[in-house]
């Protein structure tokens, strides 16, 4: 089993989980987005995703931290971790995306990297008067916009004539740190997303869900055509409940779910403005879960040996990066570290 890469879900909308947490305030803040940055990678996390909305989906009146503004000022104060940037294609031209994306690789030293979602938060698209195709349409123009893209990154001069873009005789300087290009990620739960992913990224993320129904995605993406010389890899979201014993960590997810319950207009707000063909709306739906994009329904719930080995199955499933939630971030994050990092390092060992 290769060593997993473990990583953080930045908090741009607030909280994971409940957002009136006690112990937890909502904030969303840039100053606290760094910090938690920061200390996840004194703590031995390689990696952090930055989400993108241009509104919070849970309420207008809710903060939203803005992904490329703050990633590029995340470049500047980290010095190891990994910076993600979500990107929404329909709000970026590739051409201005990828000389965007290679200014925040060169202040990271090479360090950035992108995770391509084709949106599924309508009211957005909508408030804005930004078009917002179909399901399928979308992700016909997430492929041509990420082949644009790749082509800019690789310094060439590029000459593109496509259904959605034309670039005629561009190149971009200076070339990018990360060779051959800022990795890129991509998420979706769709047939379209995973054929993307097989097709043009670097890590497909698989939102969280049992391990058994995580095999089959990983082996439907591996079947599927690849344009790339080198093989797909996996990530994987998930919220973590870690405790001294099962039970411990059981009365934590009750907890953390009535709480949920008790701000069931923020869900009904985003299933208002939930793309009815997004299919990973349909999975959460199918596996109830605190914190976002899966959450819980990973099943990283239990003590500190059990989340270990649960762990331990993913990676040997196929899974290479873990990107994490907690609640409340920064104690249960340095609890990981702390109690989960080791324990899965010795169970690789003695495998």
């Amino acid at each position: 089993m290769s060593e997993p890469r473990y990583g953080i879900w930045a908090p741009v909308g607030g909280n994971f989980g409940p957002l009136n947490a006690p112990d937890e305030p909502i904030d969303a803040s840039y100053e606290r987005t760094r910090s938690l940055v920061l200390e996840a990678e004194r703590l031995g996390y390689v990696t952090t995703l930055v989400a993108q909305h241009l509104a919070n989906p849970r309420s207008l009146d809710l903060e939203q931290l803005e992904t490329w503004t703050a990633c590029a000022a995340l470049a500047e104060a980290t010095e190891s971790i990994e910076i993600i940037a979500a990107i929404k294609p329909l709000l970026f031209h590739p051409a201005v995306l990828a000389k965007m994306a290679l200014g925040i690789d060169a202040i990271s030293g090479g360090r950035f990297a992108i995770n391509l979602i084709s949106a599924w938060f309508r009211p957005e698209m909508e408030r804005t008067n930004i078009p917002f195709p179909p399901h399928d349409e979308r992700y016909r123009y997430s492929g041509e916009w990420l082949q644009v893209v790749r082509d800019l990154w690789s310094g060439e001069r590029v000459n593109f004539e496509g259904e959605y873009f034309k670039i005629q005789d561009l190149s971009l300087r200076p070339f990018s740190v990360a060779q051959p290009y800022p990795r890129i990620y991509l998420g979706g739960a769709s047939d379209p997303a995973q054929i993307l992913a097989a097709q043009q990224a670097d890590v497909y993320f698989i939102n969280g869900q049992p391990i058994e129904d995580v095999r089959k995605v990983i082996k439907q993406v591996l079947n599927r055509p690849r344009f790339l010389p080198q093989p797909v890899r996996f990530g994987l979201s998930a919220f973590v409940i870690a405790r001294t014993t099962d039970e411990e960590a059981q009365a934590e997810l009750e907890r953390l779910m009535a709480l949920q319950k008790l701000e069931e207009q923020y869900k009904l707000s985003v299933a208002k403005g939930v793309d009815p063909e997004a299919a990973m709306f349909k999975l959460f739906a199918k596996n109830p879960a605190v914190g976002g994009n899966g959450g819980t329904a990973a099943g990283l719930v239990g003590s500190y040996d059990t989340v270990a080995t649960r762990v331990a199955a993913f990676v040997d499933a196929g899974i290479d990066t873990f990107m994490l939630q907690f609640n409340p971030f920064v104690r249960e994050m340095t609890r990981f570290a702390q109690e989960i990092m080791p324990r899965v390092q010795h169970l690789q060992k003695v495998a």
